[in-house]
């Protein structure tokens, strides 16, 4: 290597590898012929053919700071692979380089960071699911909320009654919720029939029925995120800054989507609320910094148990996705696609009880 001062240390915080280190100034001087020799073959200089003007015109053309950056700039890129080589340094991007302002005759310093790759020690994940899953409770439904349930339909069929009838929307919600339960309409045979039930009876239990199904998957997803904020908690996790920055760009993209549907656009809306998007984003770096520890967890447990989405359901998924994204990469749509999959299979493998031997 034609570099000297060479220092590296990993950046825990951010977890990127740096280099600092100087070009000699022997080592300038040969990239600066190697650099004036490709300047000239490039430059386009009236009077003669392309790349066959003199070195000597081209330099003075270009300028010998120029000619000195490119020097450097090609030094940089020469070596900058051969160190990280040697330092072992598990890169998953290329690095970001800056170079000092070059002066003749003296060494050119420089530094450069990239973004290492992350280092995931999973927790006993299976141990995790199985407590997590022994906290399941069944549910049930009381009669005061299956009388509560059925209060409110009678008031909503009411508010409708009123609305068909001709009556101003709000004026009818204020009416029917005014109404004493007596007044109310029934929930009869007939009204059951309409809906496509056999009766009143099978009405009512349908909707004890939903209301106990609303009450499991409230508890589900509790208990998801029990499982999550756990294997986040015990975790080992390590991984570069750019991830997090990656996970903040698509909860920023996802807002401004809400509310660009609500008829407005990001910035007005930050205007209104008096706050900026560099607010926002430092507001939501802990839940970033958790959606990339959830992301790179589940994607370790998927590799380590070989998890993968079902192939065919993919097709169909991304086929899907293409009559609504017409205009999407399809690369990036099953890639998109793909990963939800992913990890909700590897979700579904650990909320489901293991099957006895």
């Amino acid at each position: 290597m034609h570099v000297t001062n060479v220092k590296t240390k990993r950046d825990e915080d951010r977890w990127e590898f740096e280099v600092t280190a100087e070009i000699p100034t022997e080592a300038i001087t040969q990239w600066r012929g190697k650099a004036l020799t490709q300047m000239a073959r490039e430059a386009q200089i009236d009077g003669f053919r392309a790349g066959k003007a003199p070195e000597e015109l081209v330099l003075a053309r270009v300028g010998e700071a120029a000619l000195l950056e490119r020097a450097a700039s090609e030094a940089v890129r020469h070596e900058l692979p051969e160190i990280l080589a040697t330092e072992q340094a598990n890169i998953v991007d290329a690095p970001k380089v800056v170079i000092a302002t070059p002066i003749p005759g003296k060494p050119v310093s420089f530094t450069a960071r990239a973004p290492l790759a992350p280092q995931i020690t999973l927790p006993d994940y299976k141990k995790i699911a199985a407590e997590v899953r022994a906290t399941k409770q069944g549910q049930s439904v009381s009669d005061e909320e299956h009388a509560q349930a059925l209060a409110h339909l009678k008031r909503e069929r009411a508010r409708i009654e009123k609305v068909e009838a001709g009556t101003d929307p709000k004026e009818a919600a204020e009416h029917a919720k005014a109404m004493v339960e007596a007044d109310l309409p029934a929930l009869d045979d007939d009204f059951a029939k309409s809906l496509g039930y056999e009766g009143e009876g099978a009405f009512e239990d349908a909707v004890r029925g939903n209301i106990k199904n609303e009450k499991e998957l409230h508890e589900a997803e509790k208990r998801r995120a029990t499982l999550l904020e756990k294997l986040v908690k015990q975790a080992q996790v390590k991984y570069p800054a750019i991830m997090r920055e990656y996970e903040l760009d698509e909860m920023e993209a996802r807002m401004a989507g809400d509310v660009e549907s609500m008829g407005t656009t990001l910035d007005a809306y930050l205007t209104h609320a008096k706050k900026t998007k560099e607010n926002l984003r430092k507001e939501w770096a802990e839940a970033a910094d958790t959606r990339a520890k959830v992301r790179l967890i589940l994607g370790e447990i998927a590799r380590t148990e070989k998890i993968e989405p079902d192939s065919e359901t993919l097709e169909r998924e991304v086929a899907r996705a293409k009559q609504h994204y017409k205009n999407a990469d399809e690369a990036t749509l099953r890639a998109h696609i793909a990963h939800a999959m992913k990890n909700e299979a590897v979700l579904g493998f650990l909320e489901r009880e293991p099957e006895s031997e």
